[in-house]
């Protein structure tokens, strides 16, 4: 019996429908805690424009992972719909077309955000830096998307 019952937990858990992640960004530099209250611990202030994995939505608060993994809550308020990525490359190459053979547009640093625009075929993202140039980075020098 105890058997049958785990195998119908495994069944429903293959048959629910996949979620979509969801990627926002950081509006303004704001305090992350470790559990959704104002009177939990501080954890650290967040920049503005970092990209964050939304994995929780409760009332009014976020439990968002950062590009390195770590987990914490943030007010929803503090969130935009708009996206932004994070190099985590040592330093990226920002082509003016999705080739690698293409000129380079610009170079991007470790842990520079970037708007994203949209994904280009072949692995590379279409990106805008805050100094107005914009162009094509692969896929696998980014977290954020």
């Amino acid at each position: 019996m105890k058997r049958l019952l785990i195998l119908s937990l495994v069944a429903a858990a293959y048959s629910l429908p996949a979620s979509a992640i969801e990627y926002r960004t950081v509006d303004a530099p704001t305090v992350l805690y470790d559990t959704p209250s104002q009177r939990g611990t501080k954890l650290f202030v967040i920049k503005r424009d970092t990209p964050v994995e939304v994995v929780v939505n409760l009332e009014g608060w976020c439990k968002v992972r950062d590009a390195e993994g770590g987990l914490a809550w943030i007010e929803r308020k503090f969130l935009a719909d708009r996206r932004s990525v994070i190099v985590t490359a040592e330093r990226a190459e920002i082509r003016q077309k999705p080739e690698e053979g293409a000129p380079v547009a610009f170079e991007a640093e470790k842990n520079v955000s970037l708007d994203y625009l949209e994904t280009a075929l072949g692995g590379w993202v279409k990106v805008h830096h805050q100094d107005g140039q914009t162009g094509f980075v692969r896929a696998n020098q980014i977290w954020g998307i």
